[in-house]
């Protein structure tokens, strides 16, 4: 009980900027929805929720880590559910195609609008990645830490494109599994399709490294003041 309500003491700070930041979102969205009268880019919302359940997994395996080993079933369980909800925190930012002029408020505020929202989710994927990667750095080397995160975003970064490009999203993995593996497959076989899912995947895996890296050197530098 007393290491849980460590966990949750480390991390109050930060989630509660984090929801904070969020009801910002959350008030330019309402504020957008009252002058045009309309519910245009309620996904960004929905989308934003998404983004927290890959966190809430995090949190939950740190807490269960500090009891049970990883190998153990629950850790198991809760471990592969965070690594299939993660690509959702990193997927709103594929839906910028959607940004385009409307006539109902400026492009400039609906520019802030979907920044925000981007932010956010990033934010949410970007500290379960964290938690994620401290708990291995503690049961394995550095090295090897580093590459199973890079392995991770590399998962993530092909998930966005089966989602945008595929249109599948993570309930598919539990109601339509044998279609869904025959469409990753054919991303692998098909050379056309190789290409595309190749340059779409590397892409969001530069993306998603290179803010990572920023990120993880933020908190190490936290740790030397």
């Amino acid at each position: 009980m007393r290491k849980t309500k460590n966990i949750f003491r480390e991390y109050k700070r930060l989630i509660l900027a984090l929801v904070t930041a969020n009801l910002v979102s959350l008030v330019l969205f309402s504020l957008r929805v009252i002058d045009s009268g309309g519910l245009r880019y309620w996904f960004l919302v929905w989308n934003l929720v998404l983004a927290w359940i890959p966190l809430v997994f995090a949190v939950l395996l740190s807490i269960n880590l500090k009891k049970k080993s990883w190998s153990s079933i629950p850790n198991i369980l809760i471990t592969l559910m965070w690594l299939v909800f993660l690509p959702n925190s990193f997927y709103l930012v594929s839906d910028l195609i959607h940004l385009q002029t409307t006539y109902e408020v400026s492009i400039l505020y609906d520019t802030v609008l979907f920044t925000s929202f981007i932010f956010n989710s990033y934010l949410s994927g970007f500290i379960s990645l964290f938690i994620v990667h401290k708990e291995l750095i503690k049961r394995t080397s550095l090295k090897t830490a580093h590459i199973i995160i890079a392995s991770v975003l590399l998962l993530c970064s092909f998930a966005i494109y089966l989602g945008r490009v595929l249109r599948w999203n993570t309930w598919d993995i539990f109601l339509h599994p044998n279609s869904l593996l025959f469409d990753v497959s054919e991303q692998v076989v098909n050379d056309a399709a190789q290409s595309r899912a190749s340059v779409t995947t590397l892409s969001f895996f530069v993306l998603l490294g290179g803010m990572y890296m920023v990120v993880w050197q933020l908190t190490r530098l936290g740790r030397r003041d």
